[in-house]
C-alpha cells in the first residue's frame, strides 16, 4: 500500500505505508511525513512500527523533535498501532500518551477506525 489521503469527518488524513521508510530522526519525518502531507492533508497517520524505537524513549527528545516539526507544519500526528510494549517500559511515555489524548496535535491510536471516530467526536 503507497501512503494515501483519505478523508474523515471532512478532515483530510495521509494515511502513510505500513512498509514506508523508518521514521528515525526529524529529517526522516520531515522527508516522509511532512513532505508528503502538503497534498492537503491535515492529519498525518502513521503506523507506529514506523517509529524508530528511539522515538518511545522520552530520553532521547526524538518525539519531541518531531511532535515540533510537524507542529511547525501545522499538522497533526496520528501515532497508529500497539505502543504496549513501550507504555510498559515507561511511566514517562504514559503520562505523554495520557495527555496527549487530551489535545489535539498528537493522538496514540489503536487502528484507522479509533482515528475516524476521534476525528468525529
Amino acid at each position: 500500500m503507497a501512503d494515501l489521503v483519505v478523508e474523515h469527518h471532512g478532515v483530510p488524513v495521509l494515511v502513510c505505508d505500513p512498509e514506508g521508510a523508518p521514521i528515525a530522526g526529524a529529517q526522516d519525518a520531515l522527508d516522509h511525513l511532512v513532505a508528503p502531507a502538503f497534498c492537503r492533508a491535515e492529519v498525518v497517520a502513521v503506523p507506529a512500527d514506523r517509529f524508530d524505537p528511539g522515538f518511545y524513549d522520552l530520553r532521547t527528545g526524538l518525539a519531541g523533535e518531531i511532535f515540533q516539526k510537524l507542529a511547525n507544519y501545522r499538522l497533526q500526528l496520528a501515532v497508529v498501532g500497539d505502543i504496549s510494549p513501550h507504555l510498559r517500559a515507561s511511566s514517562a511515555l504514559r503520562d505523554l500518551v495520557r495527555e496527549a489524548g487530551r489535545g489535539r496535535h498528537v493522538w496514540f491510536v489503536t487502528d484507522l477506525d479509533d482515528l475516524a471516530e476521534r476525528l468525529g467526536g
